[in-house]
């Protein structure tokens, strides 16, 4: 708190603005600092307010020892002037001593004496005030619960009592004897006593989040997995980072345990490292430690107690060391609790909990499953595993390397990979044997090896350092030919290197991003660069004598390469000839010499070809002709690769069901040929469009989650995060609203994410992806602070203020709901300047007519002027749009525009003008036809229309006949269904007659 109130109003309002902020540390210290101000006013009104914000602070900030000393100097407030207690105080203060009897279990220091002392307190204070005491007997049993005595008798007395103004909520009281009959051992019975709960019928401050918290295993034991896997995405988020919430995230980590998910335990686990430090409450933090245990004890069961674990601040913690400590401190608290009480139930509690076995070897709970092998360091990748066995003789095996090598056999990379072993490790002995070769030649016949893999990762300037160390080995060993090749290799991949100012990173670490004159004049210096590549390509080819005609088809096709490259950077048509010329030399060399796999490779590049000139007739045909090839002569390992392309292909022309086919059959003859490097991330999400395509949404949600996992290992990792905003998106549009969040809150934590090491827009993505499923998912407040940040940062995006203008809008709309009007205002314009410089229409004139409707609806006549205002920068829009000669994919703009002026003119009580706004929105929707928008548009209108002339205006015969005319004209279109509405109005309207 900057500046202390000087007057009650301001106390006040510094209240209602603390009460607004989370629980936490943060909302305490302002609520302790206001407590001190408001002592200076000498009046005890400003202070009772104080002081119970600052035990509502402590109570839920999980400081119970704090809340007890604030309550008795309220309590003596109370007996020393009852009377400036008003109702509503008197109530906050008697609903409190629950809080306080909370408060008490919950410290082992405090003696049972004292606890029960407190009861008899609450029980003189109710029945002197003349209280029902059932609230008394609800917390006479659960301390008998906390005790682990007497719980029968203690529950009878209480759950058979009537409910009082006092009585805790009923989502509280559902849980209560809920848990009852769960410490039973009935899971049915207690589940269905949960049920009102767990199905959003009841809830408050705590629930739904702490029964589904302790409804998840039963849920698991009575066979009702996919609700708990729901439960457990959405309980959790209202429970997460929460201090008053310990003991509930403690029994997420040990769902998580129990369901193989391990995995993802750790990772809440790290997301929750702040409860280690901010839990004061003994009681929760036991709960808390004994679910960690779970977890942690589960991880090194499996072998992976080396993990690294987060948890208390001060020091790093593997799973293992943090285990022994996590047990060490719950056994003492547990010990504590019981000796306080006379029991062991806590140590007893806590022991069924750590000797519960998994319940389910494996619950998938998110769209990125991970197991404890996903997040152990990765070991060296191995090497491809050959069709055939390796030579055990390094001259074999030399030989068999560079026999494999010369057909392009994949299996040459197990060759290579086994050499490299061999000559890097210590007493290696070259092969005396002329037809090997010296040891020079190996040593170039790695090093090439080497940077094909690199620039297969697209690591070009690291493989063309390494092809032309190669070429100048080969060169020391008499092999001219290979030292060619080895240097044209160099030169294409020197080509592709991308210059420092133009690889997504500018100077600040922001990634560059060019667009317009910019982005074509980057592309054609790239196309010019290629050009020159292939004249150097050219002259190395024509220049060299002697060759072998494999290596003379390499060098044919890495002048093809560099041809379609060009293509690719330009798009010029004028490029597409040249490509196809130089594929046909590689053809008919390679039919010449009866080099199969250089046949495929030419008629594979120039499918690609007529694919990337849009030719796609031509592509699938020649496509369908390799495949064909392949199937019959050869060679296997190609025909991944031909697939994946006929299936691209195929999505292209529209046939996703051939599509489909054919990209699945890739994939599966992939996995016989994994050193072949087929682009499997990519295939995965070429088949995700098939099934968008084939009306098979969740098999494609599948297919999107499967390529960014692929990506992720491959350690690419920004096409891997575009992957999963996909999956993140697709997940909204299906309604899988917590699949969306929990996703998005994986990655969000990463380190690259946090770190600021990702694509900036990416995240920014990601988070706006979020916001929009939290606000889909009815969370309000926290949708808008994440749109209100992700609307501050966009303003600075001066490269793409259209995006800025839409974030900006949906923020306004947000502040809209939440009645921050004066907010949605400064958003909007904002929105409107962006939308200046880059326009979105169809956004901005939705948002505007949403501002106005909410607006006029929450506010009513007050709130009509400020709603036409955003009204008429609705016309504003439509009429740039109209000039621009835009035309909207949704509602045309200006009917649209027109009826959300009749309806805030309804809102507003001005309905003449609703009215003559309504006809004018008819006018330009005009008479319906056989489209079943545009009719339920114009249904809508005439509905909207009739109800403001006969019931607000009482022309109920003028509105009759509208309504009845129009009901006739639907019915005859055939839109019956559209037509109910009407009917209905109209019968309202004859029996108001």
């Amino acid at each position: 708190m900057q500046n202390p109130p000087q007057t009650t109003d301001e106390l006040y309002a510094a209240l209602g603005e603390n009460d607004r902020l989370p629980y936490g540390r943060t909302r305490t210290v302002t609520a302790e600092e206001l407590a001190e101000a408001a002592e200076l006013f000498g009046e005890p009104v400003p202070l009772i307010h104080a002081l119970l914000e600052l035990q509502e602070a402590y109570t839920y900030g999980s400081e119970p020892r704090k809340s007890p000393v604030v309550f008795a100097r309220l309590l003596n407030l109370f007996d020393e002037q009852p009377d400036v207690f008003d109702a509503r105080l008197r109530h906050q203060l008697f609903w409190r001593f629950k809080w306080v009897a909370n408060a008490l279990r919950s410290l082992p220091e405090i003696p049972l004496a004292s606890l029960r002392q407190w009861m008899t307190e609450m029980r003189d204070r109710y029945e002197k005030a003349g209280l029902d005491l059932q609230p008394y007997y609800g917390q006479a049993y659960q301390l008998a619960a906390h005790v682990g005595e007497d719980m029968d008798l203690a529950y009878e007395l209480w759950a058979g009592r009537t409910r009082s103004a006092l009585s805790d909520c009923e989502a509280c009281e559902t849980c209560e004897r809920a848990l009852y009959h769960l410490a039973a051992g009935d899971d049915e019975r207690a589940l269905r006593v949960w049920e009102p709960v767990l199905q959003g019928k009841e809830s408050c401050q705590e629930e739904p989040a702490r029964s589904v918290s302790y409804a998840l295993l039963p849920l698991l034991r009575t066979g009702r997995a996919d609700e708990a896997r729901h439960l457990h995405l959405a309980g959790y988020r209202g429970s997460r980072r929460n201090p008053s919430m310990a003991g509930e995230v403690g029994r997420h980590l040990e769902f998580c345990a129990l369901t193989g998910n391990e995995a993802r335990g750790l990772e809440l686990l790290a997301e929750n490292r702040n409860l280690f430090d901010e839990v004061d409450s003994p009681l929760a933090l036991l709960d808390l430690l004994t679910g960690v245990e779970v977890l942690l004890a589960r991880v090194e069961a499996l072998g992976h107690g080396e993990l690294p674990a987060a948890g208390f601040p001060g020091r790093s913690w593997t799973v293992a060391s943090l285990r022994a400590e996590v047990r060490d401190r719950a056994d003492d608290l547990a010990a504590r609790f019981d000796a306080r009480n006379g029991t062991t139930a806590h140590a007893d509690r806590r022991r069924a909990r750590l000797d519960r076995a998994p319940l389910l070897e494996s619950l998938e709970l998110t769209l990125r499953p991970r197991t404890l092998d996903d997040v152990a360091p990765a070991p060296a990748p191995a090497a491809p595993r050959p069709a055939e066995t390796l030579p055990e003789s390094p001259a074999e095996l030399i030989r068999r390397a560079r026999e494999l090598d010369e057909q392009g056999h994949p299996d040459a990379h197990a060759c290579w990979a086994r050499l490299r072993e061999l000559t890097a490790a210590g007493g290696y002995v070259h092969p005396d044997d002329p037809d090997v070769g010296p040891l020079v030649r190996l040593r170039a016949d790695l090093l090439e090896e080497e940077a094909t893999l690199a620039d297969r990762k697209d690591r070009h300037a690291d493989a063309a350092a390494l092809y032309e160390e190669a070429a100048g080995l080969y060169e020391d060993a008499g092999l001219a030919g290979h030292a060619v090749f080895a240097r044209a290799s160099a030169v294409l991949a020197q080509a592709q290197v991308v210059p420092p100012e133009a690889d997504g990173e500018g100077a600040d670490g922001e990634g560059a991003r060019l667009e317009g004159a910019d982005a074509e004049a980057r592309a054609a210096a790239q196309a010019d660069v290629l050009a020159r590549a292939h004249g150097e390509l050219v002259r190395l080819h024509e220049g060299a004598s002697g060759l072998a005609p494999f290596l003379q088809a390499r060098l044919l096709r890495l002048r093809v390469s560099a041809r379609g490259l060009r293509l690719q950077a330009s798009g010029d048509e004028e490029h597409v000839a040249p490509v196809l010329a130089e594929a046909e030399l590689l053809y008919d060399f390679a039919t010449r010499h009866g080099l199969t796999g250089q046949i495929a490779a030419a008629r594979l590049l120039r499918a690609t070809t007529h694919a990337m000139s849009g030719d796609l007739p031509t592509a699938r045909a020649e496509a369908d002709g390799l495949v064909e090839l392949l199937r019959t002569d050869g060679p296997a390992w190609h025909l991944p690769r031909a697939l994946s392309l006929l299936g691209k292909i195929q999505l292209g022309l529209g046939d996703a069901e051939a599509a489909h086919a054919s990209l699945s059959e890739s994939m599966r003859l992939a996995a016989e040929w994994p050193a072949e490097g087929v682009d499997a991330p990519n295939v995965h999400g070429e088949l995700a469009q098939a099934c968008m395509h084939l009306g098979r949404p969740d098999e494609a949600l599948r297919h999107l989650t499967r390529s960014a996992e692929l990506d992720l290992r491959a350690g690419d990792r920004f096409d891997a995060f575009c992957a999963w905003s996909n999956a993140a998106q697709l997940s909204l549009d299906l309604g899988r609203i917590e699949d969306c969040i929990a996703l998005l809150d994986s990655l969000l934590v990463e380190p690259d994410v946090v770190n600021g090491e990702l694509d900036d827009r990416l995240v920014a993505q990601l988070r706006l992806t979020r916001a929009r499923a939290l606000h889909a998912g009815e969370d309000l407040k926290a949708a808008t602070a994440e749109f209100v940040a992700l609307a501050a940062e966009s303003a600075g995006w001066d490269d793409d203020p259209g995006s800025h203008a839409m974030i900006a809008a949906e923020t306004a709309v947000l502040l809209g709901e939440a009645g921050e009007f004066e907010q949605a205002r400064e958003a909007v314009d904002r929105a409107l300047a962006a939308h200046a410089r880059d326009p979105r229409f169809e956004m901005l004139s939705n948002a505007l007519r949403e501002l106005a409707r909410l607006q006029a609806h929450q506010q009513g006549p007050d709130g009509l002027a400020g709603a036409r205002a955003f009204l008429d920068d609705a016309g504003r829009v439509a009429d740039a749009a109209r000039a621009a000669g835009y035309e909207a994919h949704g509602r045309p703009l200006d009917s649209a525009l027109a009826y959300e002026h009749g309806r805030v003119n309804a809102y507003g009580g001005a309905y003449e003008e609703s009215l003559a706004a309504l006809e004018k929105a008819l006018g330009l929707i005009g008479e319906p036809g056989e489209d079943a928008g545009r009719a339920a548009e114009w249904a809508e209108c005439v509905r909207l229309a009739g109800v403001v002339e006969g019931v607000y205006l009482e022309r109920r015969a003028a509105a009759l006949g509208r309504v009845g005319a129009a009901v006739e004209r639907l019915a005859s279109l055939g839109h019956g269904e559209t037509a109910e509405p009407l009917t209905e109005l109209a019968e309202r309207l004859r029996d108001e007659e």
